[in-house]
Formats: C-alpha cells, structure tokens, sequence
C-alpha cells in the first residue's frame, strides 16, 4: 500500500502529490495538519512535516528525497533525466525553487494569506504581503527567460523543476497574488503544467474560509 501524508498548504506535499500522478502510481491521501505535531505522525516523520510517502515497508520523508526516489523507483516518464548535465539543471531549479522562491515569494504571501489564516487566525502582516508581491515580479521574468529558450524550465522535456515551481505558484496564484496579465510567456508555461492532468488535483482543493479567484481552476486562464 502506498500512503502519502500531506496537506494543501504546503507547495512540497503539492509537489510530491503531483509527482505521484505523473508517475501513474496508485496511492492513498491522508490530510495531516502537522502543525498540531498529532503523535502518530511524528513517529513517522520526528520532523513533524509533510509531505511523508508510506511506500509498503519504507517511509520516505520531505518533498526531495519523495521526489528522488520515486523518479529512481519508477523511471517513466523521467522527471530528473538520465544525463548527469541535465540533471544537475534540474536540481538547480528545484532547489530556487523550493527555497529562494518559496522564502521571498511563498512565504510572504500565501504564508500570510492562507497558512496564518488557518494556523493563527491572526490578521496577515501587510508589509510582508507587499514585499512578496515585489519579489514575484523577479521570479515570473526569470521563468520566462527559461521559457523562451527552452520547451520546459529545464530543457525539452517537462521536469520535476516545472512541478516544483508550479507546485509554489498554484498556493500563490490561490492566494490571488500572481499578475499574470504582466508575464504573459511565465502565464503560458503555467497553463500548460496545470492543464496536465497530474496537477487538477490541486485546483479541486479550497481551503476553508478563503475562496480562490475566478481563474484559479481555468485551464484557459
């Protein structure tokens, strides 16, 4: 049986979620709030962080190590590719991805936005907001510098470096902080890594009391 503990509000349980479709692998959903630290789960991940996979006999902990060993363990379609070159382009992505963006742009707005909401319930810091809305402009311009150069982020072919940015924009675009009609090459690329069906998943979920924008689960935008 394969299990994987995760939650809507963070981009690297999305992205383990999504990686999982892409695979064509069949797996069960467990919401977990590890915010509360339930004893059962830590005894999985001591951590107390999502996402977590179950795989039979194994436990895989955090969104690289999910990602890695599914993408080794189940190699079509490949998602860090064979050429150690191409790989390592790859890895360089996801980890701007899952650490320069998610710090100035993830954090700050949808962290404030969404996460605080559920967490806390305490009002979200405005100036935090404002500087991620400055910071994703950096961001939205960088991915469309790739996109005009290559098919994908990282070459020709898609790669876990477009699921994981992407897995950090649907929580952002959720939040209604991505000015798409600014980036229009960065909007493209999204519109075609969330009209996969591996990411519709993510468009179906809402979170409590905070309603997506219109355009949110539009494929078309």
């Amino acid at each position: 049986m394969r299990i994987l503990y995760y939650h809507c509000l963070s981009p690297f349980a999305r992205k383990a979620r999504v990686v999982l479709n892409e695979k064509g692998l069949h797996f069960e959903t467990v919401v977990v709030r590890d915010w509360e630290r339930p004893e059962e789960f830590l005894a999985l991940n001591p951590a107390g962080e999502v996402p977590v996979l179950v795989d039979d006999d194994y436990v895989i902990c955090g969104a690289t190590a999910i990602c890695e060993y599914v993408d080794e363990s189940y190699p079509a379609p490949p998602l860090l590719s064979h050429d150690p070159v191409q790989r390592a382009e790859v890895r360089r992505l996801v980890d701007w991805f899952d650490h320069k963006f998610f710090q100035e742009v993830t954090v700050p707005t949808a962290g404030e936005k969404l996460t605080k909401r559920v967490l806390t319930r305490d009002a979200p810091d405005s100036r935090l907001i404002r500087a991620g809305r400055v910071n994703i402009h950096t961001h939205l311009q960088y991915i469309a510098w790739l996109s005009e150069r290559r098919r994908w982020l990282a070459g020709e072919s898609l790669s876990l470096a477009d699921l994981t940015a992407a897995a950090h924009l649907s929580l952002v675009d959720y939040a209604g902080d991505v000015p798409w009609e600014e980036h229009e090459l960065a909007k493209d690329w999204y519109a075609r890594v969330k009209s996969r069906p591996s990411f519709r998943c993510l468009l179906a979920e809402t979170v409590p009391g905070v309603p997506a924008p219109r355009h949110y689960a539009d494929l078309d935008f």
